[in-house]
């Protein structure tokens, strides 16, 4: 069995067992019901994830993605309350281009001047979250402020599926067809995998960083219009820190930091594993500083299961990566 496939076999058979030993001390947490509010609160975290995978699959690493779902949040909001008859397609629409916008600007930045992944977004990452602050005048928007309609969406169901599950997985199809059935999806994984050999296959490595940053963007746009109407509100700090947990649901799932290794399935899977631990750890009634804990020694142990498996396989750790390993501690 190839290493990733038994990575995420291993990865799905322990988030099998989770629910079940979860199942035995809170029955509750196993209904229906229940596992699909999971399902429906990890949506996000299933669409930023694969967004995330694909810029590691080009040795990359997008910090600035929780910003960019904020500032694209707010901007919708601001302009849904102006034009409060805008059709929900174009409200859709509107926040998706917000992010692609700000995703082009990072592409930019690192494939035509060469700046370092993380410094760009680290950078961008300030000035997206400062942003909100200068186009909002320092207020907070609430549902008060929002249209009906503009809130109603994300609640919608079809089917008795929530819509943010719909819209979901209606990223996850485009992500897997894009890396499995596409040239351009295929050639990420040669980029990160062996830049000099991909270059002299004819595989730029600056369109691809321009395309990978670009769609981040896009699906951080997206998510946060989707964000915003969920909860009713739109300030400066929405989704603080939210980029770490994406990364960590891309470690976790298997993707290598050091760029060329991973799957769609193995990063749902990732997302996953974390959506059921953030909702289990509260219902088995575990301290909220434990949690943080929790959570932490499970990223942590990814990490290290990823290191052992690219030492063997004699992958090289970029010093991108190590710079981000030592920013976490």
């Amino acid at each position: 069995m190839p290493l990733l496939k038994r990575r995420e076999f291993f990865l799905g058979s322990i988030i099998l067992g989770l629910v079940i030993a979860i199942g035995f001390r809170a029955p509750v947490f196993v209904t229906p019901e229940s596992l699909l509010n999971i399902i429906t609160d990890t949506s996000f975290l299933f669409m930023l994830a694969l967004a995330q995978m694909i810029v590691i699959l080009t040795r990359g690493i997008d910090l600035s993605v929780a910003a960019n779902l904020a500032m694209a949040g707010m901007l919708t909001a601001l302009a849904s309350r102006a034009m409060p008859e805008m059709p929900i397609v174009l409200i859709i629409l509107l926040s998706t281009l917000y992010g692609l916008a700000l995703g082009i600007v990072n592409g930019a930045l690192i494939a035509a001047l060469g700046i370092p992944p993380i410094v760009v977004t680290l950078g961008t990452l300030a000035v997206y979250r400062g942003l909100i602050f200068v186009v909002a005048g320092g207020q907070w928007l609430t549902s008060d402020d929002m249209t009906p309609q503009f809130l109603a969406f994300p609640k919608a169901t079809l089917l008795g599926i929530s819509s943010l599950v719909w819209i979901a997985a209606f990223v996850i199809a485009g992500f897997w067809f894009f890396l499995n059935e596409t040239r351009t999806g295929r050639a990420l994984y040669a980029v990160g995998g062996n830049p000099v050999a991909a270059r002299y296959c004819g595989i730029d490595l600056a369109p691809q960083q321009l395309l990978v940053y670009s769609i981040a963007g896009s699906v951080s746009g997206l998510c946060g219009y989707l964000w915003v109407s969920r909860y009713g509100i739109a300030y400066v700090d929405i989704a603080q820190g939210y980029e770490l947990t994406i990364i960590a649901a891309c470690v976790i799932g298997g993707v290598s930091i050091a760029g060329g290794v991973g799957t769609v399935s193995g990063t749902l899977l990732g997302a996953l594993f974390l959506g059921i631990v953030v909702n289990a750890l509260p219902v088995i009634n575990v301290s909220p500083f434990w949690q943080t804990a929790i959570s932490g020694a499970i990223i942590l142990a990814a990490v290290i299961v990823n290191a052992r498996a690219e030492r063997k396989t004699g992958k090289l750790i970029l010093p991108e990566a190590r710079l981000l390993a030592g920013a976490s501690k």
